[in-house]
């Protein structure tokens, strides 16, 4: 798996960004959203119980996110029109404004370290990218565990400061002093 300090690798696969049938799908690649922190998470597969809590939970916080000029990413080897059809037929994914990247080929979540060899799908994980394509933080949990995007916004908010933050530390909080 990639860690922390390396390159987030060059990509392009086709994403789910809409339920309109004539705008659903674009073309996104690792030179989008360039300048930007970028929060990637991916999750095994579609249509499945855990997934959709945290997809949606990632959606009600994407203010948030843009609020720090992140932009959130994320993926599964599903293809796109798995994804648009999960997003037509779930209540809690059709409004969502991030895209859903279908890495069908199964090469990004292979250039990442993600792809989990006994299932065939995507980790759980999630990459925070700092603007200048530096992975900053990965955060992977067992296919059965949802993430906390909470957590993953606070360690975006403790990167931002460039400084020492201390254990549960939160925005507005004092960074320690050296």
């Amino acid at each position: 798996m990639l860690a922390i300090g390396e390159k987030f690798p060059d990509f392009s696969v086709t994403a789910t960004v809409s339920t309109n049938k004539d705008t659903a799908f674009k073309t996104i690649t690792g030179e989008d959203y360039a300048g930007k922190w970028k929060i990637y998470f991916f999750w095994p597969k579609d249509f499945t119980f855990v997934c959709p809590t945290e997809i949606a939970a990632f959606g009600k916080l994407n203010k948030e996110f843009r609020d720090r000029d992140a932009q959130v990413l994320g993926g599964s080897t599903d293809s796109e029109f798995v994804h648009l059809a999960w997003r037509n037929n779930h209540p809690d994914l059709k409004d969502l404004p991030f895209p859903m990247l279908a890495d069908i080929k199964r090469e990004l979540c292979g250039q990442l370290g993600i792809l989990d060899e006994k299932e065939g799908v995507a980790q759980r994980a999630t990459f925070v990218v700092d603007p200048d394509n530096v992975i900053r933080f990965v955060y992977v949990t067992d296919l059965s565990v949802g993430r906390n995007p909470q957590e993953v916004l606070r360690v975006l908010d403790a990167l931002q400061t460039d400084e020492l933050c201390p254990c549960n530390w939160q925005k507005g909080q004092e960074t320690l002093k050296v």
